[in-house]
């Protein structure tokens, strides 16, 4: 297959070097040039339009969001418009479902195919092809993209044949990391202002009862106030708990916790802290509760 990857982020540049080491003739696409030099240099062609693209069998997108993702697919001279037909276009990026079902559409009318794969890790995890990719779409679609699926992750869900669903359990996988986080920032908020020392929390907690990747991992940034630099930053992360929150009013399913969770993203905003890692949230917990806390900086005695 003659692949082609467009959106080079922080997610997407480490996606697209594991995609380099098995298509050595990876075109490669973004819209600010610089993030294409360090895949130029490892040998891939870096294309000026989306044009390029039209003699390509597979694209892989990874960009912010549904508007991000509308302008290279659907828009006049997008992949829809562009690719041969019998193409194969594997999104993985977080987008609405209503977004993944008009690119589903777009491709069908064209011929082609299309399968949403997003995706579960940060970007030391993509570089490293340790992601956990979610897909849905058609079955043989999947078992075609096998070879490049095992580079770019450990694990690969198939999860249904409408591309849909598995935008809607990406986006519930992180309204539930989201809860994890502003909750465990609570809870360690409460035993510090007692005078337990976070960190020694943290150990008793990973090494008991919540000894998993999303408390370890969270709890540490957490509890060393490290926000900066953002493997996921907050504004990225409050569009994808308005689309989980759609989502669910779509299907009639209260989400209680995500009242909270809006606010908590909203006072952040607020603040101007658009630049921090959405681990952000469970140091605002600390902050609300008169912690000597400066998000995003060093901690200053009361």
């Amino acid at each position: 297959m003659k692949l082609g990857f467009l959106g080079l982020g922080r997610m997407g540049s480490g996606m697209a070097a594991r995609l380099l080491t098995v298509a050595p003739d990876l075109k490669v696409y973004n819209r600010s040039a610089t993030a294409t030099r360090p895949l130029a240099d490892r040998g891939a062609t870096v294309v000026q339009s989306i044009a390029d693209f039209g003699d390509c069998d597979l694209v892989f997108t990874m960009v912010a969001d549904d508007s991000a993702e509308r302008d290279l697919s659907l828009g006049s001279g997008g992949l829809a418009q562009t690719l041969p037909a019998g193409a194969i276009h594997v999104a993985c990026s977080t987008i609405s479902v209503d977004c993944a079902r008009a690119l589903d559409a777009a491709h069908r009318e064209h011929g082609q195919s299309y399968l949403s794969m997003p995706v579960f890790g940060r970007p030391d995890a993509a570089a490293a092809g340790k992601l956990f990719l979610v897909a849905a779409g058609p079955a043989e679609i999947f078992a075609a993209i096998a070879p490049y699926r095992e580079r770019l992750g450990q694990r690969s869900f198939h999860l249904g044949e409408r591309p849909e669903q598995a935008n809607l359990v990406k986006l519930s996988g992180n309204y539930l990391i989201a809860t994890v986080i502003e909750s465990l920032g609570e809870a360690m908020a409460l035993v510090e202002k007692g005078g337990i020392d976070r960190h020694a929390y943290l150990e008793l907690l990973t090494g008991t009862l919540f000894d998993a990747p999303v408390y370890r991992n969270y709890g540490k940034l957490i509890a060393d106030r490290q926000q900066r630099p953002a493997g996921f930053a907050l504004p990225l992360a409050q569009k994808d708990l308005r689309l989980v929150m759609a989502a669910a009013e779509d299907l009639a399913v209260p989400l209680p916790f995500s009242g909270p969770l809006r606010d908590r993203f909203l006072q952040l905003a607020a603040q101007g802290h658009g630049d921090l890692d959405w681990s952000a949230l469970g140091v605002g917990a600390a902050q609300a509760a008169g912690l000597p806390v400066v998000l995003g900086g060093d901690e200053r005695e009361p």
